[in-house]
């Protein structure tokens, strides 16, 4: 099955392939560093990561680029209230973005372009648009006339043929329906943060920015623009107006959108006290896997209804597959090879990568790894699995972690899985081999008591400990 994505800007499931050569040209809307990054918009960064590890799994190179806003009305608003430049006030929010990035495991871009790093970009932008007759000034900013675009709405599919000219809006973020000429460059207005421009001084608009770098470091039409399904109006319409005009090109060929997060069926809110960010759960003792697993499990264009039974659920998978791979790596098993359980390895790899294939499709995809851990234990149980069937599976599990990428143990204490309580410190593996050693010599020497409490100890740091007739197996609860 060749890859296919949802191209939001046709309605249709398309086959996908990149424009020029074998790299992706992809450009997605980063955070707006006003304040810690919430789960809703990680569930949009986790689907961006999987999707450039599938990307690169099917062989592509990739050219990605990830903006950061940081200079925005809210930015100004809460800087100005703590007395602190925007520079100061964004600097602690990037970095806490980028540190939760990495809990999360979530890949770098290629390239990460802070807005204000790029205002000459974004100036230019708005020259040439001037140029070709797209702009109007209004009390010393300027607008774009969307009215000069015959194709505005083509991404959002609604009809804007009845807009009122003339009609303005200042703010960053509007209405979905209200659709007016919205601001490139914004004049200054008393102590705001400015930059001086031939047009005057003032700072960039929220969508401008979008449009000027992606096409500094992309070229003119991209591959792939992803973001969250509410950037489709008015931001990415915004973007393809704005690109458009400049070069007469089509701004992206695909348009991927990631929908809503909600908690526990309600929509996330603070009225409602269910806002979370991703260390608001990790202080509450969950593992950043069991939060990753869970944002990835869904499939991006459907709906994700995140509960803390589910976040458990997602913890008891991971175990299952931790403890399938422990199995693997230390059963003893009988020379030779099964070949009935060799097709059954290579068909749960083609039916997982048809699941991704199929626009992403997670669900499908871990359906495919869970039956076949379900049948190579049923395998292992009926001595039915051999050695040089080892291998096999563990190619399976390489290929499932190379995208979900939840295997390995964070560097953290883990949490309870009930309660979700900090645990003991967490011991490395090699202090945990050399405690179940230092107990095989004491069971040896029959003293007993020291092994329960090697056990015991073992036990209190969430090590849970097993004897088989292979040896000791371990693993973490």
């Amino acid at each position: 099955m060749a890859l296919r994505f949802y191209n939001t800007l046709t309605q249709e499931l398309e086959v996908f392939h990149p424009l020029h050569d074998n790299t992706v040209r992809m450009y997605t809307c980063g955070p707006t560093v006003y304040n810690f990054v919430h789960i809703g918009n990680f569930r949009t960064f986790t689907f961006q990561d999987i999707l450039r590890r599938w990307l690169r799994y099917r062989g592509y190179g990739l050219d990605h680029v990830m903006n950061v806003t940081d200079v925005d009305d809210k930015i100004i608003i809460n800087a100005a209230k703590e007395n602190k430049s925007i520079e100061d006030y964004t600097a602690g929010f990037t970095k806490a973005f980028f540190e939760d990035a990495a809990a999360l495991r979530l890949e770098q871009p290629e390239h990460v372009a802070p807005a204000t790093d790029h205002i000459g970009d974004m100036v230019k932008a708005i020259e040439e648009l001037a140029a070709k007759g797209y702009t109007y000034d209004s009390e010393g900013s300027t607008y774009f006339r969307i009215a000069a675009f015959p194709d505005y709405g083509k991404l959002s599919h609604n009809d804007f043929s009845g807009i009122r000219a003339g009609a303005r809006v200042d703010v960053d973020e509007y209405d979905k329906a209200d659709a007016r000429d919205f601001v490139l460059w914004k004049a200054k207005k008393g102590d705001e943060p400015s930059w001086p421009t031939p047009f005057g001084d003032g700072r960039p608009g929220w969508h401008i920015e979008c449009s000027a770098m992606a096409m500094k470091y992309l070229g003119q039409t991209l591959d792939i623009h992803a973001g969250g399904v509410d950037l489709v109006f008015p931001h990415h319409e915004n973007e393809i107006a704005q690109s458009e005009s400049i070069t007469g090109r089509p701004f992206s060929r695909f348009w991927l959108h990631s929908e809503h997060l909600h908690i526990e069926s309600q929509k996330m809110s603070k009225s409602l006290g269910n806002f979370y960010t991703l260390r608001d759960l990790l202080e509450m003792g969950y593992q950043p896997e069991a939060i990753r697993y869970l944002l990835a499990s869904v499939p991006y264009r459907k709906k994700l209804n995140f509960t803390f039974e589910g976040l458990k659920a997602a913890w008891r998978s991971i175990e299952r597959l931790r403890d399938f791979e422990l199995r693997l790596a230390s059963t003893k098993l009988p020379s030779g090879c099964n070949e009935a359980l060799s097709e059954r390895s290579r068909e749960a790899i083609r039916q997982f990568e048809a699941g991704m294939d199929d626009d992403l499709n997670t669900a499908e995809a871990l359906a495919a790894i869970f039956e076949y851990v379900r049948a190579i234990n049923t395998a292992i149980d009926e001595n039915q699995f051999q050695e040089d069937n080892r291998w096999e599976a563990a190619k399976v599990l390489e290929l499932f972690d190379s995208v979900f990428d939840v295997l390995k143990p964070s560097e953290r204490p883990p949490a309870s899985a009930e309660n979700g309580s900090p645990a003991s410190p967490l011991l490395a593996d090699t202090q945990i081999e050399a405690l179940i050693e230092e107990r095989n010599q004491a069971k040896k020497s029959r003293n007993f008591k020291r092994a329960d409490e090697i056990r015991a100890e073992l036990q209190e740091r969430d090590i849970l400990l097993e004897d088989t007739k292979d040896g000791v197996r371990w693993k973490r609860k």
